[in-house]
């Protein structure tokens, strides 16, 4: 099966999302590559950005399931790998 190197950027206005946003990555955990999440407080958001290899299917369903959740926003960015 052919993989893609992707970011998954995540927007998190919703302090009360952050459970969820969690079990969906501990549930896609194998094709998870590193994490970094920076609470800004100053706009009262959070940012995440997901590295993943996994397959398009993959990508695409995390990203829409994370981007389902209540004040969630995830768009993604692919490498051209």
């Amino acid at each position: 099966m052919e993989t893609k190197v992707a970011v998954i950027a995540i927007i998190v206005e919703n302090a009360q999302s952050v459970e969820g946003i969690n079990n969906l990555l501990h549930e896609f955990s194998d094709s998870i590559i590193g994490r970094m999440g920076v609470p800004y407080r100053a706009k009262n958001v959070n940012v995440i950005s997901i590295a993943v290899d996994a397959s398009q299917d993959v990508i695409d369903k995390l990203e829409s399931q994370v981007g389902a959740l209540d004040g969630v926003s995830a768009k993604t960015v692919y490498a051209p790998v």
